[in-house]
């Protein structure tokens, strides 16, 4: 079994952007070594991305929650790094435990956007694992792959062993317990393959059907937030996400999660607050998204949201709705999740006439909109964002970029709101009434773009759009079938990576290789016959065929279907014995009111009660840009319960102030901060107890080292940290002398004394005193240390 350590690379580190995506020693890290089944999930692009996942951090966070069971994680690696791996001929590593991909039992991958399938490649690639699971032998993982995206598994067959349908609650974990007890009986790859091949909800090629594996304990099930690990460098979406629901009851015709998801099942709202407890006091995060397909359903949300503000707006605590319907939309809830800090006005319209709201089974009409846009302009809210697409099967006119325009101008004219709009190419998806709809062309798709943009932008509008170019190639991954392995191995061959990104995909490639294979991609695009058999067949996602043909139908007579309920008239198939509808439920006496206490503070500049610390930062810390360190102490005061004074204004955040940034790669034996603090009368913090509490919630490397108390008067001058600073000392880290200052008051000046001790990396000492002088500038590769001393004038 192979370990590496990411602190073998060295400076090396320093000429690839971002490193501290691959140095790992994050906040809550799970997994462990020796254990009998060794697991990773991986996530098929950078760790911004995925480390932002949900269906990730579940599955991390359940499985490391097993006996036996280690579940490392892994994200791909960008170009600049992968080209490190390579030329030191190193494989790939989970974050934790630096296993390498290889030595795993099991290589996991959630494939949540099709574009991310390149990212599978190099991830294997770079693993040392063969690209073909024909290649693959009793020294190799099994490679599984889950997510939205496998409800077609037949386009990357090639590539997985085992494709697991559904939700990992509904026996995933059981299965993996079961793979652990093989394992300890002795058991090899081949027979681990065999029992996991067995499962129903298993499919694997050659496979006739495999059965959606549907979470009956989504909300009967004791809370258990996916808290860890806590990024050390912020995410795409740097908050707690509770997801307060599973599932949608609206019957979007164009929507894949809609259907994939069903039935929907409600988290009971206690769940809930407790969930957003653990995000809170063991996460350290301010924000917390209660996240579902369509937050506005979730039934009571109003009343949720106002508890969950009664609870924690004083400690400056906001809650987001990310997924609101238009029909659901109110302002007074939009104005309690705006307590804190203030929301956007977000609006999925996607088609602009009322009767092809009807065709789409959405419910959006402009006077609505209208409605709600004058009422959110009077209550202070100044613009809005919109999001349309074209080429829904719909209207047959083949006006809908005119018919967006003129609704656009329409909103804006008679609600005075500056407007901004998205517009994307629509992809009809699997398992949706429109799979056997035609997907608009590239250039259809771009000529109806730049319609709008051209009718939108002089007046004002902001337009942005997704690339239709895109569009086709994800097309193309979701609704193909084994062929589609050609095109994936090609591109990756050539050099394809991170598709999702502007900067790293090659358009080049792909648009020759769509030519090259022009008769399928137009196989593929085209309309399909509702009697044909299609590529996915082999995947039950729960809902019958029937009432996909039924619902395409009334789209095309522009007819509306009601909304999912326990009562339903349109029954789809989903809802079982285990399977059903499932809504929250709200205490009869509103004990959810936890209204905490409002303190009053000393009005008039109170006396300020500072805490000055110091601490080093070492090992993979040294790879943590300053603004990740600043929002990593921020919510390691939240973790720990330290009562930290916060800024005034749009955004609040910590009083917290670091004498000196220190540069990406420095280490330091003390780096020099302050912190606020927010007591009331009576109430006292000592710096013994700020250490304590702080270093058990601080991530690997970063320890504080000292710290005093310092009280500022009322009235009297507050000097900010890096108004005091001195200067700077560095040692080089090959054999220089270790310099240790002893501060003269009497002339305020250093006098150095040498230790001789020779250090791995930069050094940099930093040192506050009452007169301030010019630092000295660190080289490239210095060490720094920062001593702790303070202005007489504040008193310590």
């Amino acid at each position: 079994m192979t370990y590496i350590d990411p602190l073998q690379f060295g400076e090396l580190l320093l000429t690839v952007e971002k490193p501290a995506r691959y140095t790992g020693g994050e906040y809550g890290r799970l997994a462990k070594r020796n254990a009998a089944l060794n697991m990773l999930i991986a996530f098929p692009d950078l760790y911004e991305i995925g480390m932002s996942n949900q269906a990730f951090r579940i599955i991390y966070n359940r499985l490391n929650s097993i006996t036996a069971v280690s579940c490392d994680r892994a994200f791909a690696p960008a170009p600049d790094f992968e080209d490190l791996l390579r030329s030191r001929n190193i494989p790939l590593y989970g974050l934790d435990t630096g296993i390498s991909l290889q030595s795993l039992d099991v290589l996991m991958f959630t494939l949540g956007y099709e574009l991310g399938i390149t990212g599978v490649l190099a991830m294997l690639d770079r693993g040392f694992i063969p690209l073909k699971r024909t290649e693959r032998g009793e020294g190799d993982p099994i490679v599984i792959m889950g997510g939205p995206c496998v409800s077609n598994p037949l386009p990357y067959e090639r590539f997985i062993d085992a494709f697991w349908i559904g939700e990992a609650e509904a026996g995933f974990f059981d299965l993996s317990m079961e793979l652990r007890d093989l394992k300890l009986a002795g058991a090899g790859r081949g027979e681990l393959l065999e029992k996991i091949c067995a499962h129903p909800s298993i499919w694997t090629a050659g496979k006739k059907r495999a059965v959606r594996a549907v979470d009956s304990g989504f909300s009967s099930r004791a809370p258990g937030a996916a808290v860890f690990p806590v990024a050390s460098i912020k995410t795409v979406q740097h908050h707690g996400a509770v997801e307060i629901m599973r599932g949608c009851p609206n019957g979007c015709r164009f929507c894949h999660a809609g259907t994939w998801y069903r039935p929907m099942r409600q988290k009971s709202a206690d769940t809930i607050r407790k969930e957003a407890a653990a995000f809170i006091n063991s996460g350290g995060y301010r924000e917390i998204s209660l996240s579902s397909l369509s937050t506005g359903d979730y039934q009571h949300i109003d009343s949720l949201v106002e508890s969950l503000n009664d609870e924690y707006a004083s400690r400056h605590i906001s809650f987001q709705l990310p997924s609101l319907r238009v029909s659901t939309f109110s302002l007074p809830l939009l104005e309690k999740v705006s307590m804190v800090r203030k929301s956007g006005l977000t609006f999925a319209v996607e088609t602009p006439a009322d009767a092809w709201q009807m065709a789409i089974n959405k419910e959006v009409s402009r006077d609505t909109v209208a409605a709600i846009l004058t009422e959110a302009k009077r209550k202070g809210w100044r613009g809005a964002k919109f999001y349309f697409m074209v080429g829904l099967p719909v209207g047959g006119t083949g006006s809908e970029e005119q018919e967006i325009v003129a609704f656009i101008l329409e909103i804006a004219h008679r609600t005075g709101m500056h407007v901004n709009i998205n517009v994307g190419a629509f992809i009809p998806k699997p398992h949706t009434p429109y799979q056997w709809a035609a997907q608009i062309d590239e250039n259809t798709a771009r000529a109806k773009i730049d319609h709008i943009r051209n009718n939108l932008k002089p007046r004002g509008h902001k337009v942005s759009y997704n690339d239709p170019f895109i569009a086709t190639i994800e097309g193309v991954l979701s609704r193909g079938d084994e062929r589609v392995g050609d095109l994936i191995e090609e591109a990756y061959a050539r050099g394809c990576r991170l598709d999702a990104w502007d900067e790293h995909i090659k358009k080049d490639v792909w648009a020759d290789l769509l030519d090259t294979h022009a008769p399928l991609v137009q196989a593929i695009q085209g309309p399909k016959n509702t009697e044909d058999p299609l590529p996915w067949d082999c995947i039950s996602s729960g809902t019958a065929v029937r009432f996909f043909k039924h619902e395409y139908e009334k789209s095309k007579l522009e007819e509306y279907t009601s909304p999912c309920t326990d009562k339903c008239n349109s029954p789809c198939g989903n809802c079982a014995k285990d399977a059903k509808i499932v809504y929250n439920t709200i205490y009869a006496d509103n004990s959810l009111r936890v209204k905490a206490p409002i303190i009053e503070l000393q009005k008039q500049d109170p006396m300020t009660l500072r805490i000055l610390f110091s601490f080093e930062k070492r090992d993979s810390a040294v790879f943590l840009p300053h603004l990740a360190l600043v929002e990593l102490f921020s919510m390691a005061f939240m973790r720990a319960g330290i009562p930290v004074l916060f800024t005034q204004g749009f955004n609040p955040t910590p009083k917290l102030d670091f004498a000196s940034p220190l540069s990406l790669g420095i280490s330091a034996g003390g780096e020099i901060a302050n912190i606020d603090l927010e007591l009331h009368e009576g109430e006292n913090f000592s710096p013994d107890e700020f250490i304590q509490k702080i270093n058990t919630n601080l991530p690997a490397g970063i320890m504080v080292k000292e710290a005093i108390k310092v009280r500022i008067p009322s009235g009297a001058k507050k000097y900010s940290i890096p108004s005091l600073l001195w200067g700077a000392l560095y040692q080089s880290p090959n054999g220089g002398e270790d310099l240790v200052p002893a501060f003269d008051e009497k002339n305020y000046r250093l006098k150095m004394t040498g230790s001789g001790r020779s250090l791995y990396t930069l050094n940099r000492k930093t040192v506050l005193a009452k007169s301030r002088r010019d630092p000295t500038q660190p080289d490239s590769y210095f060490t720094i240390y920062h001593s702790l001393y303070w202005s007489s004038n504040q008193g310590a």
